[in-house]
């Protein structure tokens, strides 16, 4: 060999021996550090480390950029690998700069061709996130290579996965943007999922250059299933499809905020369209758009669609492939539990619908409900969650035939009942709704303003929180609750802690120490509670008097109230059996626990619980000591009783007396001790 070529041999080997050494620094990081290691046997330990650390080893040019040049490298955990069942692109994990946690922008370009970004979120708790993968934070590791270089790792917990390319593909794609991605879907790997009718229709409306658009955006589109009615592709307009797009932010699902609305494309002055991610309990991701202000083609309301196929990266941003189009209202109430199963109408069977269970029972009990429904030319359903179905009290009902079609009819209201109807009827009440089962209501409150609002309705002694409302149908709406109406979960006491409606009530039972008996299993206690609105009627009828019922010094007037309030028996008394009663012996004893209350319960025809309501319905009054107080709701059924909502109290002026000489507070009678105390201790002294 020549002296050259030796020369040539000999930097060759020293190039070796430095990309050999630098790559074992990161290497070593790789397979040393405990987190990345499986608590296993040591070979299992070392494996998937090893097992990445074996692409960069195999891989030039990522060799290169260890040996020469600053980086930033992206490492999954050993648990990321295990879940990963696709091939590993070592350059898409590396970018050649270096940035700790702090310095990470928006975006950075990977080393793989094309150099195709890798996009950066920094959610409200702190976490950062590569695409859909979250940096673990104590993980990260700065070093400086033999070169002088910086580089930075980092350890995250999903392998990092670029934009899949079929193997029979014929053209070279590397890094599309979102409508080369739509062009060129035939050639990815999506999972047998087309595009060809929205790539249709985006074409059609020319509105191709919002999916060309330079930047970080969001897009999300309809998979070909999703267009099985035959009109629906008819409706996908130039709105339509601006709806489809967040502009300006990039939103993989893992980083996404829970029902964070963001800005569509398609807001503008006459009509505002927002889009929100959130995630059901069964892990399933859903997108919903909220068409706030509508117009004449694009009504007002919520549509729900999962998320099929989500988090595929583009030149511009993050695609999300979605079961159905957005802003779409198409289908009926029944159409929507019938067909869609709660969103999945590209299910034949609809297995993993948002509301299966829901569907599942209704069908259980003959499918009758599911014509009543059908025969509403306006309804709107409170429809519960599969998660509210698991409670361990409803597995008996399900066998119930007659109290589960009671229950399932709780959920029907005839009317078209949006957030902002209810918020309408809330206004100065707690707004109530009659339900298709006879003489039964629904109560709504609404707490907090705008997003940060909470409502919750109740139903036969059950608080339930809409965790999904306004979803529109072309004759009504659906709103999604978190409970089962009419099974009740909790004791008296708890009704009474958790209701907005009895809290004066609740309050006056504490400082009493009434409460305290509330939670016993073994007694079974019909309550009449007055309605905090009642007690407020007391401050205009006995001002005085209702000042100190609210005084801790006043408790054992106020426990007597109380007491009078409570029926305690081996069984429950509805207002159905005091109605009976009545009848049969024109006044009704009820055993309390100091002495017994005497009333009489009449049904009164044409009652009004709300003073705005359209029609009219039958009530309960109660008659004692000559006065007519009014049922507000009847029934509320706990797991140890049952409770009866009135109007006013069943109270006089002369249950706290006012004069100052007439009573003694507790704090009166320890001062009138304590000085009679020292008085003898006084004499014995003396």
């Amino acid at each position: 060999m020549t002296s050259s070529g030796l020369r040539a041999a000999a930097a060759l080997l020293l190039l070796c021996a430095a990309t050999f050494a630098a790559a074992a620094e990161l290497s070593d990081k790789l397979r040393d550090d405990s987190e990345l290691s499986q608590s296993t046997a040591k070979s299992f330990r070392r494996l998937m480390p090893v097992r990445f650390y074996s692409q960069v080893e195999q891989n030039p040019i990522a060799n290169a950029t260890l040996t020469l040049r600053s980086c930033t490298i992206f490492v999954p955990t050993n648990e990321a690998f295990q879940r990963y069942k696709g091939s590993i692109h070592v350059l898409y994990h590396i970018t050649t700069a270096a940035f700790s946690k702090e310095q990470l922008p928006k975006s950075v370009s990977s080393d793989m061709d094309g150099n195709p970004p890798l996009y950066i979120t920094k959610n409200r708790n702190g976490d950062i996130y590569v695409n859909n993968a979250r940096i673990i934070p104590s993980l990260s590791v700065e070093m400086t290579n033999r070169e002088g270089k910086r580089q930075v790792m980092h350890i995250i917990d999903e392998v990092l996965q670029p934009l899949s390319v079929q193997k029979n593909a014929k053209d070279n794609i590397n890094n599309p943007d979102a409508m080369q991605f739509l062009q060129m879907a035939e050639q990815l790997e999506l999972n047998d999922f087309h595009l060809r009718t929205y790539r249709s229709q985006v074409t059609l409306a020319k509105k191709e250059s919002v999916y060309q658009s330079p930047g970080a955006h969001t897009f999300l589109i309809p998979i070909d299933e999703s267009f099985k009615l035959s009109a629906r592709s008819g409706l996908v307009d130039a709105k339509v499809i601006d709806g489809h797009v967040i502009p300006n932010t990039v939103i993989f699902t893992a980083a996404s905020q829970h029902d964070d609305p963001k800005t569509s494309a398609a807001f503008e002055d006459l009509l505002k369209v927002t889009v929100s991610f959130f995630k059901q309990k069964d892990g399933k991701m859903y997108v919903k758009s909220n068409t706030i202000v509508g117009d004449a083609k694009h009504r007002e309301g919520v549509v729900l669609a999962e998320i099929v196929k989500a988090n595929i990266p583009v030149q511009n941003g993050v695609v999300h492939l979605i079961h159905r189009p957005l802003m779409i209202i198409d289908t009926t109430v029944t159409d929507f539990l019938k067909k869609n199963f709660g969103c999945n109408s590209f299910k034949e069977n609809g297995e993993n619908g948002a509301l299966r269970k829901f569907y599942e029972v209704i069908m259980d009990n003959g499918g009758e409900v599911l014509d009543d429904i059908t025969n509403l030319s306006e309804v709107t359903i409170l429809a519960p969650s599969n998660d509210a179905w698991n409670a361990s009290l409803i597995e008996n009902l399900l066998r119930n035939r007659k109290k589960m079609r009671e229950i399932l009819n709780m959920h029907i209201i005839r009317d078209r009942l949006n957030v902002d109807k209810i918020r309408q009827k809330n206004a100065n009440m707690i707004a109530q709704v009659p339900t298709v089962n006879n003489n039964t209501f629904l109560y709504f409150n609404v707490k907090g303003e705008g997003t940060d609002a909470v409502i919750t309705v109740e139903g036969g002694g059950v608080n339930a929180t809409i965790i999904q409302a306004d979803v529109a149908q072309t004759n009504g709406y659906v709103h999604i609750i978190d409970r089962v109406l009419g099974v009740p979960h909790t004791t008296v006491l708890g009704k009474l802690e958790s209701d907005p409606m009895m809290s004066d009530t609740y309050k006056m039972g504490q400082f009493s120490h009434f409460n305290d008996q509330l939670n016993n299993t073994q007694r079974r206690f019909t309550y009449f509670v007055p309605r905090d609105k009642g007690w407020q009627k007391t401050e205009l009828d006995y001002p005085s008097a209702h000042k100190k019922l609210f005084m801790p010094d006043f408790s054992y007037h106020s426990k007597s109230i109380l007491e009078r309030h409570l029926a305690i028996a081996d069984h429950v008394f509805t207002m159905k059996d005091l109605v009976q009663y009545s009848e049969q012996a024109g006044n009704v004893v009820l055993p309390t626990f100091r002495d017994s209350l005497q009333l009489r319960v009449e049904e009164e025809a044409g009652h009004l619980h709300d003073e705005n309501a359209s029609h009219e319905w039958t009530g309960y009054v109660i008659i004692w000591n000559y006065k007519k107080i009014n049922v507000y709701r009847p029934d509320v059924e706990c797991t140890n009783g049952i409770i009866h909502v009135i109007d006013y109290p069943l109270l006089e002026e002369k249950d706290v007396v006012v004069s100052g000489g007439s009573y003694l507070t507790e704090s009166s009678i320890c001062i009138i001790l304590a000085n009679l105390i020292m008085i003898t201790v006084a004499k014995i002294l003396n």
